[in-house]
């Protein structure tokens, strides 16, 4: 993390826009098969409408990233054991959850390659709509334009880059 100190530079004051936030630490898959389709979760929101994302969630207590990954995985998607892969991309989206209780959230994600699979969440459909989520699809990256509004934003574009150069020397900010 910079520390806001210029390299051979005087001391600058680094603006932190999660000063003072209440910020969700959270974990995302972009999972790909072996035709480099990527696993992607509808939301359904009440104020905001739907979004096609990453499949993850929120750290539990105690938790690591890949334990959080994984959990999310298995209860989102079904999806197999899997190897989790390198860190990727970090998104931070600051918006005020519909229960209160965070401001926003900082979402490390990870590649994860995964032979294809059919989603069959451990969660009940009840359980996933009450966590706003409807659907869950496969989508090859040419079919990703159909997919909207994706989150992050940019998702197609960031998809591209990882299949042409492969994963990032160090995690990539992939905006909202």
């Amino acid at each position: 993390m910079h520390d806001g100190t210029a390299p051979g530079g005087p001391s600058e004051s680094v603006h932190d826009p999660t000063a003072g936030l209440r910020i969700r630490q959270a974990v995302r898959a972009l999972v790909l098969d072996p035709d480099d389709r990527v696993l992607l979760v509808r939301f359904e929101f009440p104020a905001t409408g739907r979004t096609w994302a990453l499949p993850g969630g929120g750290l539990e207590a105690g938790e690591t990233d890949h334990e959080a990954l994984r959990r999310e995985l298995h209860e989102e998607a079904g999806a197999p054991p899997v190897e989790i892969g390198p860190h990727i991309w970090n998104r931070l989206h600051i918006i005020p959850f519909i229960d209160g209780r965070y401001d926003g959230q900082a979402e490390r994600i990870y590649l994860v390659r995964t032979p294809a699979f059919t989603p069959r969440p451990a969660m009940t459909w009840q359980q996933l709509n009450a966590e706003y989520v409807f659907e869950l699809r496969w989508w090859h990256p040419d079919e990703l334009h159909e997919a909207h509004p994706l989150g992050p934003a940019a998702m197609r574009e960031h998809l591209a880059d990882l299949l042409r150069h492969g994963p990032p020397k160090r995690p990539v900010d992939v905006g909202v």
